[in-house]
């Protein structure tokens, strides 16, 4: 079941993002962080189905979190979103539960007026899964930023048009 998340998934996200092992330590914080300033905002399941949120997180539950998605608006455009996070637990990984989750917030955002999505993920040979995964999904190679995260570890921007 993939539903909006709540304060008490918190733990068990981030748990989920450093089981998959391409988080450092700083970046588990900041995680805790942003979901901490996202639920201590005025962000609620009622505002995603009303389409005024300007970010959200979603949770794949089944009996537990099994994925995460986090999205937010490009501010100062006109209705591009970005795709910060989406993960899915080692285990459950290869059962179709990132597509699941990645066409969930498609719909969300096709329904809510979304133009253009973007993902942004590591040139690093390890995220090769990851952009494969989003080149399957129907994401196209937009940009290349050398360099961006570390000497040879380059910032790749896929994007996908939401509507016509």
């Amino acid at each position: 079941m993939i539903r909006p998340t709540t304060p008490d998934d918190t733990a068990a996200l981030i748990a989920l993002a450093d089981a998959i092992g391409l988080f450092e330590p700083n970046q588990l914080e900041e995680l805790g962080n942003m979901l901490a300033d996202y639920f201590s905002s005025n962000n609620d399941s009622d505002s995603l189905r009303n389409g005024k949120a300007e970010r959200f997180w979603i949770t794949d539950d089944d009996n537990g979190v099994m994925g995460v998605a986090y999205c937010e608006m490009e501010r100062m455009t006109d209705r591009t979103w970005n795709l910060q996070l989406i993960a899915i637990r080692p285990d459950r990984q290869g059962q179709g539960r990132g597509t699941a989750l990645l066409r969930y917030v498609e719909q969300t955002l096709t329904v809510r007026g979304g133009r253009i999505l973007l993902v942004e993920t590591s040139g690093s040979p390890e995220f090769e899964h990851t952009r494969a995964f989003y080149r399957k999904s129907g994401y196209d190679e937009e940009a290349r930023i050398r360099d961006f995260y570390t000497e040879g570890a380059d910032k790749i921007v896929y994007r996908k048009v939401l509507a016509v």
